[in-house]
């Protein structure tokens, strides 16, 4: 029997989850959509429970809605957005759910250009300049991924490397998470990191 690309109860491996989304950030970039409006049966299905095959861990920056840059349907992803798309304890903890309760196969990080948080990184480990407490406590999280980032750069080339350096940085915290290292064991996920380009609208998925 084939199996219906549309049912939400339908499992996906990561490999497949994968496809889907550079698939759908193809028809993003070339403007055929194809969830322009409210799919009733979808939502009526997943009243019941979830199984998205996808967990994002995102910015919250407003041009980056990983829903739309994926093309991705109501139940496709399990979406964490938190600015600079740093990996706090609350972030790890809903990583956790999606791994021990919805069981997501693919998890990917998605980073994207001129990260403002990204630059508030640079601009205290270089310049010494300060944000008020709570935004600096999240920007604490970004430095550790700053260590081999040139500070004589060009400066767009520096926020480049920066943002490339956050996303492996996260990669590394959550492979290196009790939990990432017992499902790398299982091989029942894969971890990919990935830049958001806004000035293109493309995503930019990293080897």
């Amino acid at each position: 029997m084939r199996k219906n690309a549309n049912d939400p109860h339908q499992p996906v491996s990561a490999e497949e989850g994968l496809k889907r989304l550079s698939a759908g950030n193809e028809r993003f970039l070339n403007g055929t959509t194809r969830f322009p409006v409210l799919q009733k049966d979808v939502l009526a299905a997943l009243t019941r429970e979830q199984h998205p095959y996808a967990t994002i861990i995102g910015c919250s920056d407003s041009r980056v809605p990983p829903e739309l840059i994926f093309d991705a349907n109501f139940g496709e992803l399990f979406v964490i957005r938190v600015a600079g798309n740093v990996v706090s304890p609350e972030v790890a903890g809903s990583m956790q759910y999606a791994g021990v309760h919805l069981k997501t196969p693919l998890f990917v990080v998605l980073g994207h250009e001129n990260c403002g948080a990204v630059k508030a990184a640079l601009d205290l480990k270089f310049s010494n300049v300060r944000e008020p407490a709570r935004i600096e406590l999240l920007v604490q999280n970004i430095l550790p991924s700053l260590e081999h980032v040139d500070e004589h750069a060009e400066p767009a080339a520096r926020v480049a490397c920066a943002v490339e350096a956050n996303v492996r940085w996260a990669m590394r915290q959550i492979a290196e998470s009790p939990e990432g290292r017992a499902r790398a064991a299982e091989g029942k996920y894969l971890l990919v990191g990935a830049i958001f380009e806004i000035s293109t609208g493309r995503v930019r998925f990293l080897e």
